[in-house]
């Protein structure tokens, strides 16, 4: 009953135009079922029903959001990463577990990988920074999404400068994954470490440009000064 209400609720607000305006940003070999819901909206209809059972335990709301993940819609999918990322002061290394299945069984395209990676993911990790061997691990996977999440969810670590080396270390074993959205995510991470560290990411540019994927080394140079750019760019 009470999914049946929230899911009533997300389908009165579809909207068709907007679910075929968002498919055209996902390629093929990439899965998005949509019910066609503004993100606004979801994250309404999310805080609404999240309140009806926040008084629960922590297990019985991980368990919901898998019953919503499982359903396979990229609203409910956001609404059970939004409702896990809300537990993030509660997590505990038994999480993690669940949280890597979820990543294998739930996670079909980038939108879906990069906000669970933002919400519970790197929060995890960087409550428990003695998983990220094991995130290293994730770089050699013959899954797409883990691959990009071991990127991804350091950008969240990148708060505290002790974890750009663990940055330089993910990009250096995606350095030549010949995956498109991998070399956008690494690239994003060195974007974003370059905003509070540049001469580190730009020193780290230049020495590896050679063989960085031009994917990967304009996404990582994008929010460097012109002449940097032009440095990093030049054969």
């Amino acid at each position: 009953m009470f999914f049946d209400k929230m899911r009533k609720e997300l389908k009165r607000n579809a909207d068709k135009e907007y679910k075929k305006s968002i498919k055209r940003f996902f390629k093929e070999g990439q899965e998005i079922n949509l019910i066609g819901v503004r993100t606004p909206v979801v994250r309404g209809i999310s805080k609404k029903y999240f309140s009806q059972i926040n008084s629960k335990s922590k297990k019985e709301i991980l368990n919901l959001c898998e019953e919503l993940l499982k359903n396979g819609y990229s609203e409910e999918q956001g609404i059970a990463f939004g409702w896990a990322a809300r537990l993030k002061d509660d997590f505990s290394p038994t999480d993690f577990n669940r949280f890597r299945s979820w990543l294998k069984k739930y996670v079909k395209n980038w939108g879906h990988c990069d906000g669970y990676c933002f919400g519970v993911l790197g929060p995890f990790i960087y409550a428990f920074p003695q998983y990220i061997p094991e995130i290293k691990k994730w770089t050699g996977s013959k899954n797409r999404w883990f691959r990009r999440a071991s990127a991804v969810l350091v950008i969240y670590l990148l708060k505290d400068k002790k974890y750009l080396k663990t940055a330089f270390n993910i990009a250096d074993r995606l350095l030549l994954d010949e995956d498109d959205l991998v070399q956008k995510g690494y690239g994003w991470l060195l974007k974003e470490a370059s905003n509070r560290y540049q001469k580190e990411v730009f020193d780290y540019v230049i020495k590896h440009k050679a063989e960085m994927p031009r994917t990967a080394l304009r996404y990582a140079i994008e929010k460097m000064p012109k002449e940097l750019k032009k440095k990093a760019m030049a054969k």
